[in-house]
């Protein structure tokens, strides 16, 4: 483990799943106000939820959700879903009661992606695979859009869209697949995968800065403390502060081994700073970290 400013350790084993369940493609993980962790994941049980010490407490979502990608859980414990191959994102309350969908399922949009071509050849509407959701303070709702398009959406608190931004591209404010948005004191933060690079923009999409080096970054999460942690599909965590400084970085060799990685993909903290990783591909597994300083 590399550290520049902040340690942190595993927690090896975390996690004790009902007999006959598994983790699966764990597309993200979430902590909600009473640091209860959120698993959304791509298996028979979508939905599952656990105390910070690992227990089960309980599930929801099972044969509703399709395809788990993104999540994002508000401070009042209101929970956003991105279903990526439905083409939708919704909004739940924190016991799984759908308050309303956004994007029409089962319906992409058109960006000139085809099954043949497998590229954006330009910028549609919602959505064509969408994959991240971060908010407001005001509850406005950034969608990052996604696997086969190029965009950002922006969405009133009720769901309705206000504008995009985004195109195909490597350039300021283009997109090779927009994998996740966070929302922090007036910034938006655009995890541009596989451009390998975060970029930054105003509320209203204004380009302002790009940060290269990363390593396919999946998921960015920003805590109180002004720290952001990157899920780097590229089999790596990165903590950064808000200038870009690294304060902690490790991995990079797709490894099974406890505190290594196969491929991160979500990523969030408790109220401890503690560490959740969630994996996609072979990894398949949540990991926790637990901050020693």
């Amino acid at each position: 483990m590399i550290t520049k400013q902040l340690e942190y350790e595993v927690v090896e084993n975390w996690g004790v799943l009902p007999d006959g369940w598994r983790w699966g493609q764990v597309g993200g993980v979430a902590v909600d106000s009473q640091d209860r962790v959120h698993v959304f994941t791509r298996t028979e049980h979508p939905l599952m939820v656990f105390d910070t010490d690992g227990n089960f407490l309980y599930s929801w979502g099972e044969g509703f959700f399709e395809d788990a990608h993104g999540i994002h859980i508000a401070p009042d414990d209101t929970i956003y879903l991105a279903d990526r191959s439905p083409q939708v994102v919704m909004k739940f309350t924190h016991d799984g009661v759908l308050l309303f969908t956004m994007g029409n399922r089962n319906q992409p949009s058109d960006t000139g992606y085809t099954e043949e071509t497998r590229k954006v050849l330009y910028a549609g509407p919602p959505f064509h695979h969408p994959t991240d959701i971060a908010l407001s303070p005001q509850n406005e709702i950034y969608i990052s859009d996604g696997y086969r398009n190029c965009r950002v959406h922006r969405f009133s608190p009720d769901g309705k869209l206000i504008s995009s931004f985004g195109e195909p591209g490597g350039g300021p404010g283009e997109f090779v697949l927009v994998h996740s948005v966070w929302w922090h004191k007036d910034r938006l933060y655009v995890a541009d995968r596989q451009n390998d690079r975060i970029q930054i923009f105003t509320p209203d999409g204004e380009h302002l800065d790009t940060w290269s080096g990363f390593a396919q970054p999946c998921k960015i999460y920003i805590d109180s403390e002004d720290i952001m942690y990157v899920a780097e599909l590229g089999a790596r965590v990165s903590v950064l502060d808000l200038q870009g400084n690294v304060l902690a970085r490790w991995g990079g060799e797709r490894s099974h081994e406890p505190g290594l990685f196969w491929g991160p993909h979500g990523i969030w903290t408790d109220s401890h700073g503690d560490l959740y990783v969630s994996e996609v591909l072979e990894g398949q597994r949540v990991q926790k970290f637990r901050r020693k300083r």
